[in-house]
């Protein structure tokens, strides 16, 4: 999966990614749900699978990221402006 591109939960994905289920709302995946890779303050700083309502696209970076963590970056640069 590339990083501009969101996917429909299939019974692979569903297989191999629900025992967590979304790291951002803490949901399961159901079959259907649209995903995304997104970035995020996870522990290892990784990208993580999660409901595609839950990320923002930014097409400077051309990269997901959840949303809350996407918000405090965008927040922390406008002070380092200021």
């Amino acid at each position: 999966m590339d990083n501009e591109t969101a996917c429909v939960v299939d019974l692979n994905i569903l297989n191999t990614h629900n025992e967590k289920g979304c790291e951002a709302c803490n949901q399961k995946f159901n079959l259907g749900d649209t995903v995304v890779m997104a970035c995020g303050a996870w522990d290892d700083g990784g990208a993580r699978l999660i409901h595609e309502r839950e990320a923002t696209f930014d097409p400077k970076t051309r990269a997901w990221y959840e949303r809350k963590y996407y918000r405090a970056l965008k927040m922390k640069a406008n002070e380092n402006i200021n």
